[in-house]
């Protein structure tokens, strides 16, 4: 589950489980995190929450920044000084943010923030710290020897036992795919092609072509997952995913696949850009119908929708889709603390009062 920082709405996260699980809380993940130690933070392809049963399989990447050439190794070596005193103090204090050490003046004024995030950075890189728990989201460095559970498996995996394990993790994130996706893969992909022989030989996972497809090489799925969808017709359902759930985090595969070219515009000079600053995609059924862009005001509890945009292509019966995606909204400003709905802007405008007609009705109904 990749962590993002941007807290306009709930955070990617947090919005990503909620997607899954309407009932779902924040306190849950700070549960699974802090108290149960369920799930720990490392790097996947950006910062992310990670099953800690996959503990043993992230070795690799931790011997990669203590053992290879590279930027953490470089920075330890040249500030051993400052390593040796975040340690210190961290095994001497416990738990500690990055904000601990802005004051630390102790040893001079070199002993700034900037040098001690660094140094937790890369002690947390190579697997001697771990994040304990998260406080107004801020990281908590810790040992890990006091972080990890004491029945986590922590050998090396062999790389067989490395590519069957990142074979199926991929394939189950991802639904459908190839092995073209290199920077979402936890092993070498030399390794991985050979295991994937081997799970279609056993009937783990099938190789399937998609009408369409340009080069008419065979992709891949888990058989459960393909047998699971035999007979269904596509749900009605409305989805608000963030920018970052794994259904739309490989952008050129969302337009490969539905013809959505995505991009998120925070990133993008404001004058540039035409769905808003955090637009977020809107699912229904099988379609991406639209991208929103809200924020919301927790204090006034208003979810404001600043700009929400419909594709040109909807159906022309839209009345079951606009209701749906009012029960949508109007589920998505509570889970973001929010009990009003204002809207803004609204494309193409003759949306708008139907859009109104059904949320109005929906937020009364609740």
């Amino acid at each position: 589950m990749q962590i993002d920082t941007i807290a306009v709405i709930e955070r990617a996260h947090e919005h990503t489980f909620w997607v899954r699980m309407p009932e779902y809380h924040p306190e849950i993940l700070h549960r699974l995190l802090a108290e149960e130690r369920r799930v720990f933070e490392y790097w996947v392809h950006a910062a992310g929450y990670i099953p800690m049963a996959d503990y043993r399989y992230y070795e690799r990447a931790r011997r990669w920044y203590r053992d290879t050439d590279n930027r953490t190794i470089t920075w330890m070596k040249e500030n051993p000084k400052i390593i040796e005193h975040v340690r210190d103090r961290i095994r001497a204090e416990g738990g500690l943010t990055s904000a601990d050490f802005e004051t630390d003046k102790r040893r001079g004024p070199w002993w700034g923030w900037k040098p001690a995030k660094s140094a937790l950075e890369c002690l947390f890189n190579t697997g001697e710290l771990m994040i304990s728990e998260r406080r107004k989201f801020q990281r908590v460095y810790d040992l890990a020897e006091r972080v990890l559970p004491a029945d986590i498996d922590t050998s090396l995996p062999s790389e067989p036992e490395q590519a069957r394990w990142a074979a199926l993790r991929g394939f189950g994130n991802f639904g459908i795919t190839d092995l073209g996706e290199r920077r979402y893969w936890r092993a070498d992909l030399k390794h991985i092609a050979e295991c994937l022989q081997e799970l279609i030989a056993e009937g783990t996972v099938t190789p399937v072509w998609v009408r369409g497809n340009d080069d008419g090489r065979p992709l891949y799925t888990l058989t459960e997952a393909l047998e699971a969808t035999e007979g269904r017709s596509p749900s009605r359902r409305a989805h608000v995913l963030s920018p970052f759930d794994n259904l739309v985090i490989r952008r050129n595969w969302l337009s490969r696949f539905f013809g959505f070219d995505y991009t998120i515009e925070c990133y993008v000079p404001e004058p540039k850009r035409v769905y808003g600053y955090f637009c977020l995609p809107l699912l229904w059924g099988d379609k991406f119908v639209g991208r929103l862009d809200a924020k919301a005001d927790r204090k006034h509890k208003t979810f404001g929708v600043r700009r929400l945009t419909f594709e040109p292509d909807l159906p022309n019966e839209i009345g079951p889709m606009l209701d749906a995606m009012a029960r949508k909204l109007a589920d998505f400003a509570h889970f973001n603390g929010c009990e009003r709905v204002r809207l803004y802007s609204i494309r193409p405008q003759e949306i708008r009062a139907p859009l109104k007609s059904a949320l109005d009705r929906t937020l009364t109904d609740n």
